[in-house]
């Protein structure tokens, strides 16, 4: 049975500073709250609560000692989160109500990838900071958490040294900081559909790692987004799997949504529900270990646009 990874602790609240950036930094909650208010009871049999945060370790596993250290400065963090004010706030203050929870989100895409091992699928209620990079911080991304969980199954051989690794990125802005932190890896098979004209266009050398790139712009529709889905994932799929696939981190990003001020496109709630149901049916017909990560969606419907995925994946499982 699938499980659901989710700690209260991921909500960033920051005496409503975090309220300056469009995204919403308690979707994890309110998403977590419609799964309960479905579910019931019976959701905590399936829920992994995460019981720390990643640690200093775990995020050497894949940044550099002189990022980490960049990260106790306030006005270096304001600028990877894309927030001006935090630059003027103390550095302990920002660690402690910004990024503290996102280790806490970190190790819960960890724990995620190695419930997924035993259980086929799991969804982390977070994560997925797809442009960190090893060395920087950018678009909102301070950890590179998928990458982090992936050097720690390998750490602990989990999975095979020569496994490979499916990542699938549906988020409206291209996943930047997977190709920098993957750009030497040829175990590492991304898979990404992404809007062409927004952040981070500028990035070219993390375009040219992307195994099967599909670009869209704001006219896409919705049967064309589903269309291309169909007609490339399942090929890209076959191709990576001719040798063993470990895991697959399915990044099922929300701000394609219509209205979404950051993503730019125009794609139904309809049209996402169905693109989650296929991308994550797709990989279970494989036999792929699969986490799927929230990642970006700034409108305030994203977390019911979460919830109602999640809710269909668990009700659809119950149902084979």
């Amino acid at each position: 049975m699938s499980r659901v990874v989710y700690s209260r602790r991921y909500n960033i609240r920051f005496y409503g500073i975090e309220r300056l950036h469009p995204f919403d930094s308690q979707k994890y909650g309110r998403a977590w709250r419609q799964l309960r208010k479905c579910f019931g009871s019976s959701l905590r049999q399936i829920h992994v609560r995460p019981a720390r945060s990643a640690n200093r370790d775990e995020l050497l596993l894949v940044h550099t000692t002189d990022y980490l250290a960049k990260l106790r400065d306030a006005r270096y963090i304001a600028k990877a989160l894309e927030v001006p004010a935090v630059r003027f706030l103390p550095g302990w203050a920002v660690d402690w109500h910004v990024l503290r929870p996102m280790r806490w989100a970190t190790y819960g895409t960890i724990l995620a990838a190695r419930e997924a091992l035993t259980h086929g699928f799991a969804v982390n209620l977070s994560g997925d900071y797809h442009h960190a990079k090893p060395d920087r911080g950018e678009g909102f991304s301070i950890y590179a958490d998928a990458g982090i969980a992936v050097a720690s199954l390998r750490r602990d051989q989990l999975i095979g040294d020569s496994d490979r690794i499916v990542f699938v990125d549906t988020d409206a802005h291209q996943g930047n900081g997977v190709c920098h932190t993957f750009m030497n890896d040829n175990r590492v098979f991304i898979f990404d559909v992404y809007n062409s004209r927004i952040y981070p266009n500028y990035d070219v050398e993390a375009r040219k790692r992307i195994d099967c790139a599909i670009e869209i712009t704001r006219s896409c529709t919705d049967s064309v987004y589903l269309q291309e889905l169909h007609d490339r994932l399942p090929g890209f799929l076959d191709t990576a799997a001719r040798t063993p696939v470990g895991l697959a981190v399915y990044n099922a990003g929300t701000d394609i949504f219509t209205g979404d001020p950051v993503g730019g496109l125009s794609i139904s709630a309809e049209a996402i529900l169905k693109r989650d149901l296929f991308v994550v049916d797709e990989l279970r017909k494989r036999g792929i270990p699969t986490i799927m990560l929230l990642s970006g969606g700034y409108t305030r419907d994203s977390y019911r646009l979460v919830a109602d995925s999640v809710i269909e994946l668990i009700r659809n499982e119950a149902a084979l």
